[in-house]
Protein backbone atom coordinates (compact mmCIF):
# COMPACT_ATOMS: atom_id res chain seq x y z
CA UNK A 1 0.00 0.00 0.00
CA UNK A 2 1.77 3.03 -1.07
CA UNK A 3 1.07 7.28 -0.13
CA UNK A 4 3.20 10.40 -0.31
CA UNK A 5 3.61 12.75 2.09
CA UNK A 6 4.02 16.42 1.72
CA UNK A 7 7.66 16.48 0.46
CA UNK A 8 7.08 14.02 -1.79
CA UNK A 9 8.88 10.96 -0.37
CA UNK A 10 6.42 7.72 -1.30
CA UNK A 11 6.41 5.03 1.37
CA UNK A 12 5.09 1.59 1.13
CA UNK A 13 4.60 -2.00 2.57
CA UNK A 14 6.77 -4.84 1.73
CA UNK A 15 4.44 -7.74 3.10
CA UNK A 16 6.45 -10.50 2.79
CA UNK A 17 9.27 -9.32 4.95
CA UNK A 18 7.19 -6.50 7.20
CA UNK A 19 8.32 -3.83 6.39
CA UNK A 20 7.96 -0.18 5.31
CA UNK A 21 9.97 1.21 2.40
CA UNK A 22 10.96 5.28 1.78
CA UNK A 23 11.52 6.20 -1.61
CA UNK A 24 12.78 9.76 -1.36
CA UNK A 25 11.53 12.76 -3.57
CA UNK A 26 15.29 12.40 -5.25
CA UNK A 27 14.94 8.34 -5.48
CA UNK A 28 17.04 7.23 -2.59
CA UNK A 29 15.06 3.83 -1.64
CA UNK A 30 15.24 2.88 2.20
CA UNK A 31 13.96 0.72 4.83
CA UNK A 32 11.69 3.20 7.31
CA UNK A 33 10.68 0.37 9.67
CA UNK A 34 11.99 -2.98 10.43
CA UNK A 35 9.03 -5.45 11.70
CA UNK A 36 6.46 -2.90 10.78
CA UNK A 37 3.86 -5.85 12.32
CA UNK A 38 2.15 -6.51 9.04
CA UNK A 39 1.52 -3.35 7.70
CA UNK A 40 -0.35 -3.12 4.83
CA UNK A 41 -2.33 -0.41 3.58
CA UNK A 42 -0.97 3.20 4.45
CA UNK A 43 -1.90 6.80 3.78
CA UNK A 44 -0.96 10.30 5.19
CA UNK A 45 -3.46 12.90 7.19
CA UNK A 46 -3.98 16.11 6.99
CA UNK A 47 -0.92 17.12 9.11
CA UNK A 48 1.31 14.70 7.35
CA UNK A 49 1.46 11.77 9.48
CA UNK A 50 1.64 8.01 8.62
CA UNK A 51 -1.59 6.24 9.21
CA UNK A 52 -0.72 2.23 8.95
CA UNK A 53 -3.02 -0.91 8.74
CA UNK A 54 -1.18 -3.41 10.56
CA UNK A 55 -2.68 -7.02 10.40
CA UNK A 56 -0.08 -8.30 13.15
CA UNK A 57 0.98 -11.57 10.72
CA UNK A 58 3.03 -13.81 12.00
CA UNK A 59 6.85 -13.04 11.30
CA UNK A 60 8.01 -15.66 8.93
CA UNK A 61 11.84 -14.59 9.09
CA UNK A 62 11.37 -15.51 12.86
CA UNK A 63 8.81 -17.45 13.07
CA UNK A 64 7.51 -15.40 16.17
CA UNK A 65 4.18 -14.35 16.61
CA UNK A 66 4.02 -10.54 16.04
CA UNK A 67 1.91 -7.89 17.31
CA UNK A 68 -1.62 -7.29 17.65
CA UNK A 69 -3.82 -6.04 14.53
CA UNK A 70 -4.68 -2.28 14.88
CA UNK A 71 -4.33 0.57 13.13
CA UNK A 72 -1.15 3.09 14.26
CA UNK A 73 -0.24 6.78 13.16
CA UNK A 74 3.31 8.00 12.85
CA UNK A 75 4.57 11.76 13.70
CA UNK A 76 6.84 11.50 10.76
CA UNK A 77 9.04 14.61 12.00
CA UNK A 78 9.35 12.60 16.01
CA UNK A 79 9.31 9.00 14.98
CA UNK A 80 6.34 8.80 17.13
CA UNK A 81 3.78 5.86 17.06
CA UNK A 82 0.39 5.83 18.58
CA UNK A 83 -2.29 3.57 18.26
CA UNK A 84 -5.39 4.37 17.26
CA UNK A 85 -7.46 1.73 17.41
CA UNK A 86 -6.94 -2.31 18.35
CA UNK A 87 -10.50 -3.66 19.07
CA UNK A 88 -14.21 -2.59 18.67
CA UNK A 89 -16.37 -3.04 21.81
CA UNK A 90 -13.62 -5.21 23.53
CA UNK A 91 -12.81 -7.95 20.55
CA UNK A 92 -9.78 -7.28 18.86
CA UNK A 93 -9.26 -6.85 14.85
CA UNK A 94 -8.80 -9.57 12.96
CA UNK A 95 -6.51 -7.63 10.27
CA UNK A 96 -6.85 -4.20 9.53
CA UNK A 97 -6.18 -3.98 5.48
CA UNK A 98 -6.59 -0.76 3.70
CA UNK A 99 -7.36 3.18 4.98
CA UNK A 100 -8.24 6.24 3.67
CA UNK A 101 -9.90 9.21 5.06
CA UNK A 102 -12.19 12.22 4.83
CA UNK A 103 -12.40 15.66 4.42
CA UNK A 104 -12.72 16.20 8.50
CA UNK A 105 -10.10 13.91 8.65
CA UNK A 106 -12.25 10.67 9.97
CA UNK A 107 -10.93 7.92 8.93
CA UNK A 108 -12.11 4.38 7.23
CA UNK A 109 -10.55 1.21 7.03
CA UNK A 110 -11.23 -2.43 6.09
CA UNK A 111 -10.81 -5.76 8.15
CA UNK A 112 -10.89 -8.09 5.61
CA UNK A 113 -10.99 -11.21 7.75
CA UNK A 114 -12.94 -9.75 9.95
CA UNK A 115 -15.38 -9.26 6.95
CA UNK A 116 -15.85 -5.66 8.62
CA UNK A 117 -15.71 -1.93 7.78
CA UNK A 118 -14.81 0.75 10.53
CA UNK A 119 -14.68 4.74 11.32
CA UNK A 120 -12.26 6.14 13.64
CA UNK A 121 -13.28 10.01 14.20
CA UNK A 122 -10.27 10.01 17.16
CA UNK A 123 -7.75 7.78 19.29
CA UNK A 124 -10.28 5.19 20.44
CA UNK A 125 -13.23 6.34 19.18
CA UNK A 126 -14.25 3.27 16.93
CA UNK A 127 -17.91 2.94 14.76
CA UNK A 128 -18.45 -0.22 12.69
CA UNK A 129 -20.37 0.44 9.55
CA UNK A 130 -20.69 -2.15 7.77
CA UNK A 131 -20.15 -6.69 8.34
CA UNK A 132 -21.03 -9.83 7.25
CA UNK A 133 -23.54 -10.62 5.35
CA UNK A 134 -23.67 -7.73 4.00
CA UNK A 135 -19.90 -7.40 2.96
CA UNK A 136 -17.92 -10.33 1.86
CA UNK A 137 -13.86 -9.52 1.92
CA UNK A 138 -13.44 -6.44 1.82
CA UNK A 139 -9.71 -4.79 0.72
CA UNK A 140 -9.50 -1.54 -0.53
CA UNK A 141 -11.61 1.95 0.28
CA UNK A 142 -12.31 5.55 -0.78
CA UNK A 143 -13.77 8.58 -0.03
CA UNK A 144 -15.17 11.11 -2.45
CA UNK A 145 -13.66 14.54 -3.02
CA UNK A 146 -17.22 16.28 -1.95
CA UNK A 147 -17.19 13.10 1.06
CA UNK A 148 -20.70 12.04 -0.12
CA UNK A 149 -19.89 8.53 -1.50
CA UNK A 150 -17.95 5.90 0.01
CA UNK A 151 -16.59 3.23 -2.19
CA UNK A 152 -15.03 -0.24 -1.14
CA UNK A 153 -13.42 -3.23 -3.01
CA UNK A 154 -14.49 -6.20 -2.54
CA UNK A 155 -12.08 -8.87 -2.93
CA UNK A 156 -13.53 -12.10 -2.79
CA UNK A 157 -11.87 -15.15 -5.16
CA UNK A 158 -14.42 -17.60 -4.53
CA UNK A 159 -16.76 -19.45 -6.77
CA UNK A 160 -19.86 -16.69 -7.06
CA UNK A 161 -17.83 -14.59 -4.59
CA UNK A 162 -18.09 -10.12 -4.49
CA UNK A 163 -15.77 -9.26 -6.96
CA UNK A 164 -16.90 -5.53 -7.48
CA UNK A 165 -16.49 -1.86 -6.27
CA UNK A 166 -19.83 -1.18 -4.21
CA UNK A 167 -20.88 2.52 -3.60
CA UNK A 168 -22.78 4.06 -0.42
CA UNK A 169 -24.12 7.35 0.23
CA UNK A 170 -21.65 8.50 2.82
CA UNK A 171 -23.71 10.89 5.45
CA UNK A 172 -22.55 14.11 7.32
CA UNK A 173 -22.30 12.18 10.58
CA UNK A 174 -19.83 8.86 9.12
CA UNK A 175 -22.67 6.44 8.48
CA UNK A 176 -23.26 4.79 5.34
CA UNK A 177 -26.68 3.56 3.24
CA UNK A 178 -28.15 2.83 0.14
CA UNK A 179 -25.65 0.42 -0.94
CA UNK A 180 -25.61 -0.39 -4.67
CA UNK A 181 -22.87 -1.57 -7.26
CA UNK A 182 -20.33 0.88 -8.86
CA UNK A 183 -18.72 -1.27 -11.00
CA UNK A 184 -18.24 -5.43 -11.32
CA UNK A 185 -14.91 -7.06 -12.11
CA UNK A 186 -16.42 -10.72 -11.90
CA UNK A 187 -15.47 -13.29 -12.87
CA UNK A 188 -11.86 -11.54 -12.90
CA UNK A 189 -9.45 -10.85 -9.99
CA UNK A 190 -10.96 -7.92 -8.37
CA UNK A 191 -9.74 -4.35 -7.57
CA UNK A 192 -7.25 -5.10 -4.18
CA UNK A 193 -6.68 -0.76 -3.84
CA UNK A 194 -7.77 2.21 -5.01
CA UNK A 195 -7.01 5.96 -5.16
CA UNK A 196 -9.05 8.84 -6.37
CA UNK A 197 -8.41 11.84 -8.28
CA UNK A 198 -10.29 15.65 -7.85
CA UNK A 199 -13.12 14.62 -10.29
CA UNK A 200 -13.97 11.74 -8.66
CA UNK A 201 -12.52 9.18 -10.85
CA UNK A 202 -11.35 5.89 -9.18
CA UNK A 203 -8.02 4.54 -9.96
CA UNK A 204 -8.14 0.82 -9.06
CA UNK A 205 -5.50 -1.65 -9.52
CA UNK A 206 -7.52 -5.25 -10.41
CA UNK A 207 -6.91 -8.06 -12.60
CA UNK A 208 -4.19 -10.96 -13.55
CA UNK A 209 -1.82 -11.84 -15.97
CA UNK A 210 -2.08 -16.05 -14.94
CA UNK A 211 -4.35 -17.15 -12.98
CA UNK A 212 -2.90 -18.13 -9.40
CA UNK A 213 -5.26 -21.36 -8.65
CA UNK A 214 -9.10 -19.41 -7.62
CA UNK A 215 -11.94 -19.50 -9.67
CA UNK A 216 -10.81 -15.75 -11.01
CA UNK A 217 -10.82 -15.58 -14.90
CA UNK A 218 -8.58 -13.48 -16.66
CA UNK A 219 -10.96 -11.28 -18.11
CA UNK A 220 -9.47 -8.43 -16.07
CA UNK A 221 -6.69 -7.41 -17.48
CA UNK A 222 -3.77 -6.27 -15.28
CA UNK A 223 -3.42 -2.73 -14.57
CA UNK A 224 -5.08 0.57 -13.16
CA UNK A 225 -8.76 0.61 -14.23
CA UNK A 226 -10.18 4.55 -13.81
CA UNK A 227 -13.28 4.79 -13.42
CA UNK A 228 -15.81 7.33 -13.61
CA UNK A 229 -18.39 8.56 -10.76
CA UNK A 230 -20.93 7.00 -13.00
CA UNK A 231 -18.91 3.49 -12.98
CA UNK A 232 -17.88 3.52 -16.59
CA UNK A 233 -14.29 2.63 -17.52
CA UNK A 234 -12.61 5.44 -19.10
CA UNK A 235 -8.76 4.76 -19.22
CA UNK A 236 -7.00 1.82 -18.90
CA UNK A 237 -3.49 1.19 -17.81
CA UNK A 238 -1.88 -1.66 -18.47
CA UNK A 239 0.75 -3.20 -15.67
CA UNK A 240 3.25 -5.72 -16.49
CA UNK A 241 4.39 -7.68 -13.26
CA UNK A 242 1.74 -9.73 -10.91
CA UNK A 243 0.31 -9.75 -8.71
CA UNK A 244 -1.08 -5.76 -8.73
CA UNK A 245 -2.01 -4.06 -5.51
CA UNK A 246 -2.78 -0.70 -5.25
CA UNK A 247 -1.43 2.91 -6.44
CA UNK A 248 -1.50 6.45 -4.80
CA UNK A 249 -0.99 9.99 -6.56
CA UNK A 250 2.23 12.42 -5.05
CA UNK A 251 4.45 14.73 -7.16
CA UNK A 252 4.92 18.10 -7.12
CA UNK A 253 1.44 18.95 -9.11
CA UNK A 254 0.01 15.72 -8.13
CA UNK A 255 -0.33 13.71 -11.01
CA UNK A 256 2.39 11.09 -11.16
CA UNK A 257 0.76 7.55 -9.88
CA UNK A 258 3.06 5.10 -8.19
CA UNK A 259 1.90 1.71 -8.36
CA UNK A 260 2.67 -1.47 -6.26
CA UNK A 261 2.97 -4.65 -8.38
CA UNK A 262 4.93 -7.63 -7.21
CA UNK A 263 8.11 -6.83 -6.30
CA UNK A 264 8.04 -3.21 -8.56
CA UNK A 265 7.12 0.00 -7.41
CA UNK A 266 5.90 1.56 -10.84
CA UNK A 267 5.51 5.59 -11.93
CA UNK A 268 3.46 6.55 -14.59
CA UNK A 269 2.29 9.97 -15.49
CA UNK A 270 -1.57 11.37 -15.32
CA UNK A 271 -4.40 13.91 -16.78
CA UNK A 272 -5.92 15.01 -13.69
CA UNK A 273 -4.02 15.64 -10.32
CA UNK A 274 -5.15 13.36 -7.50
CA UNK A 275 -6.20 13.84 -3.57
CA UNK A 276 -4.14 12.62 -1.03
CA UNK A 277 -6.37 9.68 0.48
Amino acid sequence: GPTVDRDGNVYFTETMSHRIMKLTSDGVLSTYRKNSNGANGLVIDSQNRLIACEAGARRRDSGQAGGKPRVTRTDLATGEVEVLAESFEGRPFNGPNDVTLDGKDRLYFTDMPGQAVYRIDAPGKVVRLLAAPEIQRPNGIQVAPDDRTLYLIEANGAEGGARMIRAYDLLADGSVRNMRVHYNFYPGRSADGMSIDVDGNLYASAGLHRRRGTSETLDTKCGVHVISPRGKLLKFIPVPEDTITNNAFGGPDGKTLYITAGKTLFRVRVDRPGLPR
